[in-house]
């Protein structure tokens, strides 16, 4: 069954933080149109393809850790999919497009993501009430999402709505900074505390990962073999990437 509607309270916490979100996504997106060479997530910008390939080969190793690796058939859900996400590399796994589902707060970038991946459910709406019925997804994606929500109340009512849509045995797939940004006011980090007490009914690896930003913006393009050594030292790494598995159905 679905989620039951928000009491009003919480409610209205729910649309000032919507209108929060959708006010700085305007922002950044009148700041990459004025500027798109200056785009720190650019797809083709060296270290944005640093962080990435080391999230990546970092939550596979987990995922196929807990046996929970998607494969063509299972249906997998990404909460803020922004303008790609980690579609892509479902689709690298072997996933077909009608085995993605998404929903993003975003119009702008949810027209773009349905350009690239045509034939995948991409929907445009409010994650704290997702559209899905209980169990529906193997895997659930959720990727910066919860350092944008300021609200406790609001993080904890996604979680509940993500915990609802997985299926036994299915698994949550996170990342997410776990250091305070002093220069974004617009994100607070969820450390490892915060993520299991978010999830108390998942259970499963919680990793650091990432070299932080501003050390990999100003080591990758002059020396990518040094940022290599320091992505391992722990203390440098910025996010956590997690797979938080839901208990299986008794047999």
């Amino acid at each position: 069954m679905s989620a039951a509607p928000p009491e009003p309270a919480l409610a209205e916490a729910v649309e000032r933080e919507r209108r929060r979100l959708q006010a700085e996504y305007d922002r950044r997106e009148r700041q990459r149109t004025a500027d798109p060479d200056a785009d720190p997530y650019a797809e083709d910008n060296p270290v944005e393809l640093f962080m990435r390939a080391g999230r990546r080969r970092r939550a596979l190793e987990l995922l196929g850790r807990r046996g929970v690796l998607p494969r063509p058939g299972d249906p997998c859900l990404e909460v803020g999919y922004g303008r790609r996400g980690w579609l892509e590399d479902l689709l690298e796994l072997g996933l077909a497009p009608e085995d993605l589902h998404g929903i993003e707060l975003d119009p702008g970038r949810a027209a773009e993501a349905r350009v690239r991946f045509p034939g995948a459910d991409l929907r445009v709406g409010d994650a704290t009430q997702l559209p899905w019925e209980d169990g529906s997804f193997r895997l659930t994606v959720a990727s910066t999402v919860f350092t944008s929500i300021l609200d406790p109340a609001v993080r904890r009512v996604l979680a509940d709505e993500i915990t609802r849509v997985l299926a036994p045995g299915g698994a949550l797939l996170w990342y997410d900074f776990r250091y305070d940004n002093p220069r974004n006011p617009q994100v607070r980090r969820v450390s490892r505390r915060e993520l299991r007490a978010l999830f108390p009914s998942l259970s499963g690896p919680v990793a650091p990962v990432t070299l932080a930003p501003p050390l990999a913006r100003r080591l990758v393009p002059r020396s990518p073999g040094l940022a290599r050594a320091l992505e391992g030292v722990p203390f440098l790494r910025s996010h956590l990437v997690a797979v938080l598995q839901k208990a299986p159905s008794p047999s």
